[in-house]
């Protein structure tokens, strides 16, 4: 049995399932396919899996509210696949707790590619064996558990994040006073490229001000630069 990852990918269409999960196995991953949420939590509810690759269009509860379920109850990874073209449905999987998007049709290649990405960001959440797993960024009083990922005002009360929103935050605390752009923010929080009209980072930069700025409308912490990108202006310690 492969030790690369057990990956269980859950789309209606069986043809895509039977498609995904003979290239997946071939590069030495373990697949298991599902074609609505019953069977999704069939699965998950007597195997270990680390990402489910998750198609929007589902009979029943859709992908995105079995996204929202997942994340609420793990740190899985998750991969949304969507035929829809609209940017918000993409906006609104990542809200939900997605790691990553891949619109329909894909090639198998970038799936790949996108589920190494993934894999390699849950690991990191989880941590490794014999490594310090517990470290916490402090600034400008605020306290974010990069293991827990629990966020803390300076007045002692737990924000809740959404996984996009702590993915961004993690990049800024950990590129403190630096401009980063656009693509590299998208490539720190989610390792991929910015595609010509993807706005994800500017909907999760408004999100995260609301919840972090005094005033959203006039930034201190998270602060634009014209033509360039953003800069986290605290200053960040790390214990």
């Amino acid at each position: 049995m492969s030790d690369n990852g057990h990956i269980l990918v859950v789309d209606d269409q069986k043809e895509i399932c039977d498609v995904v999960q003979e290239y997946l196995s071939g590069e030495g991953y373990r697949v298991s396919t599902a074609h609505d949420g019953g069977g999704m939590r069939r699965v998950l509810g007597q195997n270990h899996v680390d990402l489910v690759i998750l198609d929007l269009m589902l009979p029943g509860e859709d992908g995105l509210t079995l996204a929202r379920s997942l994340r609420n109850e793990s740190g899985i990874g998750i991969i949304i696949l969507t035929g829809r073209g609209e940017t918000v449905d993409r906006i609104i999987g990542l809200e939900m707790g997605a790691d990553d998007y891949l619109p329909k049709p894909f090639h198998l290649r970038e799936l790949l590619a996108r589920v190494k990405s993934v894999l390699r960001r849950v690991q990191s959440r989880v941590g490794e064996p014999g490594q310090p797993v517990r470290t916490t960024a402090r600034f400008a009083g605020w306290s974010l558990d990069l293991s827990s990922r629990a966020l803390l005002s300076p007045g002692g009360v737990e924000v809740r994040l959404t996984t996009g929103e702590f993915d961004l935050l993690s990049a800024f605390v950990g590129n403190a006073n630096q401009v980063l752009s656009r693509d590299r923010l998208l490539d720190l929080a989610r390792n991929r490229e910015a595609g010509p009209f993807d706005r994800t980072i500017d909907v999760q930069v408004g999100r995260l001000r609301r919840k972090l700025e005094d005033d959203p409308q006039n930034p201190s912490l998270i602060k634009t630069v014209r033509g360039s990108g953003y800069i986290f202006t605290p200053t960040v310690e790390f214990s």
